[in-house]
């Protein structure tokens, strides 16, 4: 006959805890030192690494990084200066969208000035493409504020120092009217274009608006 558990009684099903020699005392604190100098040696090397990349993009060679990542990062300007010296903007007329030839249109201003008076650039930013080729003729394109591209074109000669990746000015000289590609034996003029993202733009709005702020920055209101 087997025995019967006692009736009203639970069996008593938890662990019990695991005896402690007597006389042991705490257990001995965790040893966070390695964990920790590996911590600090992550950060020394992360700032090192920083410190040195900071170092090198302030060295000249990298000026062109510098600046196209600058000029990336402005919004393209809504008025602009002329790109021929002495002529106004209220002497260029409106050609743009005009049909040239049965398969084009004109893309940009046509900017008349005597032959070899100088072209300016327009904005600040960096020579991407100096070049004789195709309907251009002798042309130079800079990369200016908002990465637009700035096209110069049928022009008589470079600057002589000009060269690509050179980084200029609003005002700086990047060669002299003429007439070469397919502008060869018509009035001597600049060719000015804008290249956005998106495609060419019309650039006579801009022109006549930096002609405006420029009358209102002026003494006598002309």
């Amino acid at each position: 006959m087997t025995d019967s558990p006692v009736r009203g009684r639970q069996p008593n099903t938890a662990a019990a805890p695991l005896d402690r020699p007597q006389g042991a005392g705490p257990p001995p604190p965790r040893d966070y030192a390695p964990l920790l100098r590996r911590v600090l040696t992550l950060v020394a090397v992360g700032c090192m690494l920083a410190l040195a990349g900071y170092w090198e993009w302030r060295q000249p060679f990298m000026a062109y990084p510098r600046a196209v990542a600058s000029l990336m990062r402005e919004p393209a300007p809504d008025a602009l200066p002329m790109p021929v010296d002495g002529i106004s903007a209220s002497r260029v007329a409106d050609t743009w969208g005009a049909r040239r030839g049965a398969d084009r249109s004109h893309q940009g201003v046509d900017i008349f000035a005597p032959r070899r008076t100088p072209v300016l650039s327009a904005t600040r930013g960096v020579v991407v493409s100096i070049r004789d080729h195709g309907l251009g003729g002798k042309q130079v394109w800079v990369m200016g504020p908002g990465g637009e591209r700035h096209y110069y074109a049928h022009l008589d000669a470079w600057e002589p120092d000009l060269r690509e990746g050179d980084l200029v000015r609003t005002g700086s000289r990047l060669g002299e009217v003429g007439d070469t590609g397919n502008a060869r034996g018509t009035p001597t003029h600049l060719h000015y274009g804008i290249y956005t993202r998106e495609g060419a733009i019309d650039p006579l709005p801009r022109l006549k608006a930096g002609a405006s702020m420029r009358r209102e920055d002026s003494p006598d209101g002309h």
